[in-house]
């Protein structure tokens, strides 16, 4: 066990190092000359990062280079130019580096000392030089809190968190400040739920505290399972002591000895180091029963999660933790009175504890200060779709859709127009081109008909049939239901099947009607997050882009993207003749001699679609 003096020194002991890896740092006397950090991130990874960090680790082993420090840490947030590799104190950003790049980044850069432009970040500056990390359009316009040490720290390594203030907030917390005083803090701080429906944070904890009984939870809800979402997955791989030391002073302030993280089965990369973490802690005393030797008991224990999205609402989470089928409770009663084992439970998820040590460290009114009148502080979104940077993002509530998309995301590629962003995944909702100015906050975003969610961000173009993007949503949420209430469990089935026969033109004006009073049915009635909110898809879509319904009811997919109602045509003045359609075929659909025009059968077409985008000419359209 450490002592308190002890975990200081360490802070100390460290404290350079960390602060070295940044741009224009001065390296102190017997430090390493350079640090080169290796994503570790789940996208990354899947790129080959392990590899080219071991690649690191042995050429520099070779040239008996010993003043080099390699770290592999977690996601840097631009996974759409991954894997990436940054090599400080200059701040040189390679992108897409490749385990056989190592060689040659060792001999030319850190040798040499001249960095490997063929592989670094193709963004320059006014005097045409390239620019460093923190100067890219990508990170110039974010506000990091929650993702403040992802990409910064080596997540396993214990004294790296403790180097950037680790839990010094629990510290102060358990030391100078009451249960009360730490909620209290919370609720001035403004802080609302960030796995979707925006709750204040200090109320629940406030409920959790003055439930009765002594045996109470602190559970962490890191089943994240929205499509494109990867917020709360890269913060625990990249920083996994930040939720640790916020579920213990939550612990703490509700009177709480026991925590339960329920995380996804399917995140193995967040597990390992979740479980590095906790027995690092424990080694070091921080976690046990006299915790960092202040007198406050806490432990924590992982529970896996079989990727049912179900589960991501609080109770069925809670069911699935007693290993019980994965289901949601009636509420009343809530989580704060009777939740894991009957006990009181306080739930929130990762980014929300993400927050915590930082709102205790600086003071509610410093995280007030950020976002608006009543969204506070940032939000970490996971940007995916038609979009030049895809990855993870940090900024402050309030900022507009187009900040997001155009200075951030870069725009949509290949000169396409923006059409639409989908946020808040399954439960939200569709913000159309012509809304792209307004504000991402809680309040903003419901009152067009959208929602906050857990931080998805999915950006479409004028390729994107919107009547698709609904029933691809819908798909997944009817596959996901638990079953357990009717309205959920048929009247998403028959809205889905209504959805259906609009893409395939068998619909009517008078469907759509009936579609959307099923809609607001569904959400009057299900007895969870899953079913009130599923049909926000399809009711954005038809609030903003009914024409594109009307048309798909006269038999038109305007993006030309809904099989059933496409067919492909050769164009006679544009075809050559070569054959290349008709040798590619699948299904030997289309006819035609060599130099002659062809044609294509429609009753044995699959529209696929490879005729067209083989042919060398442009000769075959929708």
């Amino acid at each position: 066990m450490k002592t308190l003096s002890e975990l200081q020194q360490i802070r100390d002991r460290e404290r350079n190092g960390i602060e070295e890896r940044r741009e224009g740092a001065s390296v102190t006397e017997g430090a390493p000359r350079a640090h080169v950090l290796v994503c570790g991130g789940t996208g990354c990874t899947s790129g080959n990062s392990e590899t080219i960090y071991a690649n690191f680790k042995n050429k520099l082993k070779e040239r008996n280079i010993t003043d080099v420090n390699v770290i592999m840490t977690g996601c840097f947030g631009l996974c759409s130019k991954g894997p990436i590799v940054v090599v400080y104190p200059d701040g040189a950003f390679y992108t897409h580096v490749k385990p056989d790049d190592v060689e040659e980044i060792v001999a030319e850069h850190l040798v040499g000392g001249k960095p490997v432009e063929r592989l670094l970040h193709a963004e320059k500056d006014s005097d045409g030089q390239m620019k460093s990390i923190n100067d890219t359009d990508f990170y110039r316009s974010q506000h990091r809190i929650v993702l403040r040490n992802c990409g910064v720290i080596d997540p396993e390594n214990i004294d790296e968190y403790l180097a950037k203030d680790g839990y010094k907030a629990y510290e102060k917390a358990v030391s100078s400040m009451t249960q009360q005083q730490v909620i209290d803090e919370l609720k001035k701080s403004g802080l609302r739920g960030r796995g979707g429906a925006g709750f204040p944070t200090g109320m629940k904890w406030q409920f959790t505290h003055d439930a009765p009984g002594a045996d109470k939870y602190v559970a962490c809800n890191a089943d994240e399972g929205d499509p494109g979402a990867f917020m709360d997955r890269s913060l625990l791989e990249g920083d996994p002591h930040a939720v640790i030391e916020a579920m213990m002073i939550a612990g703490y302030a509700v009177g709480a000895e026991h925590g339960v993280i329920y995380v996804r089965a399917e995140y193995p990369i967040a597990v390992h180091r979740l479980e590095v973490a906790m027995k690092q802690a424990r080694e070091y005393g921080i976690l046990g029963d006299n915790a960092m030797g202040l007198g406050h008991k806490f432990d924590l224990e992982l529970r896996l999660g079989a990727g049912a999205f179900v589960c991501g609402e609080e109770t069925a989470l809670l069911n699935s933790s007693e290993g019980k089928r994965g289901e949601p409770r009636q509420r009343p009663p809530f989580p704060a009175v009777k939740g894991l084992f009957g006990k009181p439970t306080l739930i929130n998820n990762v980014e929300t504890y993400g927050n915590i040590t930082q709102i205790i460290l600086n003071g509610a009114e410093w995280f007030a200060s950020l976002g608006t009148e009543k969204s506070k502080g940032t939000k970490v979104f996971a940007l995916g779709g038609k979009l030049e940077n895809v990855g993870l993002v940090e900024i402050p509530m309030g900022t507009t859709l187009r900040t997001i998309v155009e200075d951030i995301g870069g725009g949509c590629p290949n000169g396409k127009k923006f059409k639409a962003a989908q946020t808040g995944g399954p439960s939200g909702g569709c913000i159309p081109a012509s809304l792209i100015d307004t504000p991402i906050d809680y309040d903003s975003l419901m009152a067009i008909g959208s929602m906050m969610g857990s931080g998805g961000l999915i950006v479409m173009d004028e390729d994107n049939c919107m009547v698709d993007i609904a029933k691809f949503f819908l798909e997944f949420t009817v596959d996901e239901s638990c079953g357990k209430c009717t309205p959920c469990r048929i009247g998403n089935k028959r809205l889905l099947e209504m959805l259906d026969k609009v893409t395939k033109g068998e619909a009517t004006l008078e469907d759509l009607d009936k579609m959307e009073e099923l809609c607001y049915y569904i959400k009057e009635n299900s007895l969870c997050g899953l079913g009130q909110t599923a049909p926000n898809p399809v009711l954005s879509t038809l609030r903003y882009f009914r024409d594109e319904y009307e048309a798909h009811c006269n038999g038109k997919c305007p993006a030309g993207v809904c099989k059933a109602l496409v067919s492909y045509k050769v164009d006679p003045e544009k075809c050559i003749g070569c054959t290349i359609c008709a040798r590619n075929c699948p299904v030997g659909a289309i006819s035609g001699a060599v130099k002659q025009t062809h044609e294509i059968d429609p009753k044995k077409c699959i529209k696929c679609g490879v005729c067209a985008s083989k042919c060398p000419k442009g000769a075959i359209s929708k």
